[in-house]
């Protein structure tokens, strides 16, 4: 049914809990497809022994460049779901988005799960900070009552979309290194494909550690990029600023007006308003274009 995508990071034990969920907890056959950044901890033995299709680079490439390396390598689905080596997926997660899929008719959708993670609130849901001390029984046994309502726009989490949608677009940007706002292009770039179900299916749910291979980097430099040379951004204020500038309008600004991330779902999405609060904030975002743009011209010219 799916071609189940994970780009990992020396991460092994996360990714060997990931690939046991799936295997454990999916209504129907998926294959699996691995990107290995470095191999450090021997991923790849794992993946051999257990008979999982792998793509592998000596460095670290990035999530973007890795799954598009793996999509074009190895996918032989019609559809292709993205997700995080630090995810265990919950009983039948793929059962849910796939009836969601044969209801749709069609193949212009990005539907995300729900994914519960160590920074709810909850105590319930809070089911370790890491792959070792994870309460996989705790897990099993709360899920089911976390969000109980279908919801408009992504989250962090597993995603499916159509093959021909992903080929369209030529996957993930790989200017978004190591990941941070690449599943927000991703969505801009299908919005205007035409796309207009962003849905997120709240019985789709799986636990997230945290990103953990991204957030092993803490501070990104650019030596390369001028507009960040001799400066150093957190990685989501440098992914933030270079989706402003593809775009025109920072990622914020397009999930609350564009794809109305987390409020209920209504059916498929609509162009937005032209709102006095829609005009005040497309303001903001030139402004702040502006900005980082002269900023860019300052560094060339120093």
């Amino acid at each position: 049914m799916f071609s189940i995508i994970i780009p990992t990071w020396n991460n092994l034990d996360y990714l060997k809990l990931s690939v046991e969920s799936i295997k454990k907890n999916s209504k129907y056959d998926h294959e699996i497809i691995v990107h290995i950044n470095e191999d450090l901890d021997n991923t790849s033995h794992y993946l051999k022994e257990n008979n999982i299709p792998f793509t592998l680079s000596d460095i670290n490439i990035g999530v973007c460049k890795g799954v598009n390396i793996a999509v074009e390598t190895y996918s032989t689905k019609d559809y292709i779901v993205y997700a995080h080596d630090d995810m265990y997926f919950a009983p039948d997660w793929d059962y849910y988005l796939i009836n969601e899929i044969n209801n749709l008719h069609h193949n212009n959708f990005y539907l995300s799960g729900t994914h519960i993670s160590t920074s709810n609130s909850n105590d319930i849901f809070n089911c370790g900070v890491n792959s070792a001390d994870f309460n996989e029984e705790k897990f099993l046994k709360n899920y089911q009552q976390y969000v109980s309502y279908d919801y408009q726009g992504p989250v962090i989490g597993i995603f499916v979309v159509h093959k021909e949608i992903w080929k369209k677009v030529n996957g993930f940007s790989e200017e978004f290194f190591p990941g941070c706002c690449s599943d927000d292009d991703l969505c801009m770039k299908i919005w205007n494909q035409g796309v207009r179900i962003f849905k997120g299916i709240h019985h789709s749910k799986c636990y997230h550690f945290g990103s953990i291979g991204i957030n092993k980097s803490k501070i990104m430099k650019s030596e390369n990029n001028m507009l960040f040379k001799n400066h150093k951004y957190t990685i989501g204020h440098y992914a933030s600023n270079l989706f402003l500038l593809k775009w025109g309008i920072t990622k914020h600004f397009f999930k609350k007006f564009y794809i109305r991330s987390d409020e209920v779902f209504d059916g498929p999405l609509q162009d937005p308003p032209i709102t006095f609060r829609f005009i005040y904030y497309f303001l903001l975002c030139k402004i702040y274009y502006f900005l980082i743009l002269l900023k860019f011209i300052i560094f060339k010219n120093k």
